[in-house]
């Protein structure tokens, strides 16, 4: 098994742990307000998807319309729902940050090859968080017209 694949498995595992961590964070966070006093049912069910989903999200099967699609879609409900855009935007930011505080606590980026792994990992990461964020910004933009 390839290490980013363990690493995924590792998130995907724990997704309710991480799930709860960015709640905690996303209700706390001085740049996220309207999520304070948000249904935590929901918050969790949102951020949950996408732990639990990681996979998912970052194979190959997965294309860049599979992201348009679903994020362009939940800008529009965030803006439906009086989520300021900066406020998507930060809970992305956590959401990411959260995922990468676990694989860094789990003690698994012991040699250079799972450096290397996790590298690899951490940029197909960035580049779903990347495009999660651009189709969600356009979809709340469009919403506003």
């Amino acid at each position: 098994m390839i290490f980013s694949k363990r690493l995924v498995d590792l998130i995907e595992k724990n997704a309710h742990e991480l799930t709860n961590k960015w709640i905690e964070e996303v209700c706390t966070h001085r740049s996220t307000p309207t999520y304070h006093n948000y249904d935590e049912r929901k918050l969790y069910e949102r951020a949950h998807s996408v732990y639990s989903q990681l996979g998912k999200w970052l194979s190959e099967e997965t294309t860049k319309e599979d992201i348009k699609k679903i994020y362009h879609q939940l800008g529009v409900q965030r803006y439906d729902e009086g989520f300021a855009l900066s406020e998507v935007i930060t809970a992305f930011v956590i959401t990411r940050r959260v995922l990468w505080a676990k694989i860094e606590s789990e003690g698994v980026l012991d040699t250079a090859l799972d450096l290397n792994l996790a590298l690899q990992l951490s940029n197909q990461m960035l580049v779903f968080f990347d495009r999660a964020m651009i189709f969600a910004a356009q979809g709340y933009e469009s919403a506003t017209d």
